[in-house]
């Protein structure tokens, strides 16, 4: 084999425990990372996650940044029918986007991609006090979830005021791994750079943006993670095996680099303790195309089985490994 294939598993409710950290302890040769997603932890709580977790297991901990990314802000979760009328609001109420300046950035026309039941909706008007917006697809609205535009590209800030926050907080923790969310251009790299000289980065590939600069991204870092929900929001979900199978080719004729591979692995198991035939394949086809990591999210933060999620990918891994020799 030409390289080892190692496990990133998340944290969260489901795993931020004592028993799952010794279960993890005892894996670290198979663990490389402990992720913390900013996306679901706050300023507030990163500070105790990072102790607890360095108290009970020495497994490398990895802060994954929030990025250039909108997310909701909803204080009541709703379904909302399809060609309904509904406002989004500058300041609080009860839907709201962060970071705020994005709601000075929206205009008239605009296609919001909301979350990932089916919510869609268009820009119809706008004000100073709120936005309103009609449904073309009907679907869950809830708080903290992304929001893509369909129709065109903003520009965010690389990284958020918390995320920089909690990046220092993290190297004062003596954190040594990052990953900078919605790597869309070089710039992004050079900044990030600069910012953590350092440290080990990893670089999210999320964004249709991503895709398109891919190669230029291969010559200037070599640590990179292949996001694919988020990335289906913004090609399609049918052209992630496409984009998948292209950087994993791309990577294999460039040395030193590395790709890890993230969402939906074994989503049947949040609720399951088992996984589907689908799940199995597309797993085992990750690592055959070349993925050099593959990553847990929800399956280990919020899922029933955490514990059986890491055993599972062990067994296919050891698969993989027996078959190819």
């Amino acid at each position: 084999m030409k390289k080892k294939i190692k496990i990133f598993l998340t944290i969260g409710p489901s795993s931020l425990n004592k028993q799952f950290l010794a279960f993890a302890e005892k894996k670290k040769n198979l663990i490389s990372l402990i992720r913390i997603n900013l996306s679901h932890v706050s300023y507030k709580n990163l500070l105790n996650q990072i102790i607890f977790i360095n108290k009970y297991c020495s497994i490398p901990i990895c802060i994954d940044t929030e990025g250039a990314q909108i997310r909701t802000k909803v204080k009541n979760k709703l379904f909302i029918k399809k060609n309904k009328i509904f406002f989004l609001y500058k300041k609080k109420n009860n839907f709201n986007l962060y970071p705020e300046n994005v709601f000075e950035k929206l205009k008239k026309n605009d296609k919001l991609n909301i979350g990932f039941e089916g919510l869609v909706a268009k820009v119809i008007s706008k004000n100073q006090i709120y936005i309103k917006l009609k449904t073309l697809s009907p679907g869950v609205l809830e708080n903290n979830k992304g929001v893509h535009l369909e129709n065109r590209n903003i520009k965010l800030n690389y990284i958020t005021k918390k995320d920089m926050d909690c990046i220092f907080m993290a190297k004062k923790l003596k954190v040594k791994n990052f990953a900078l969310s919605f790597t869309n251009t070089i710039s992004d790299i050079i900044k990030f750079q600069k910012l953590l000289p350092h440290e080990k980065k990893i670089y999210k590939v999320e964004s249709s943006q991503a895709i398109k600069n891919i190669k230029s991204f291969f010559l200037k870092e070599n640590n990179f993670l292949i996001d694919r929900g988020d990335l289906s929001k913004s090609i399609g979900i049918e052209n992630i095996p496409i984009a998948q199978r292209k950087i994993l080719n791309q990577a294999k004729n460039r040395k030193n680099i590395h790709v890890a591979i993230a969402t939906n692995f074994l989503e049947s198991m949040i609720t399951k303790p088992f996984p589907t035939r689908a799940e199995v394949n597309d797993i085992y086809n990750a690592l055959e195309l070349g993925a050099d990591n593959l990553v847990l999210a929800a399956e280990t933060a919020i899922g029933k089985y955490p514990k059986e999620c890491v055993i599972f990918l062990e067994k296919i891994i050891n698969t993989y490994k027996k078959f190819k020799g």
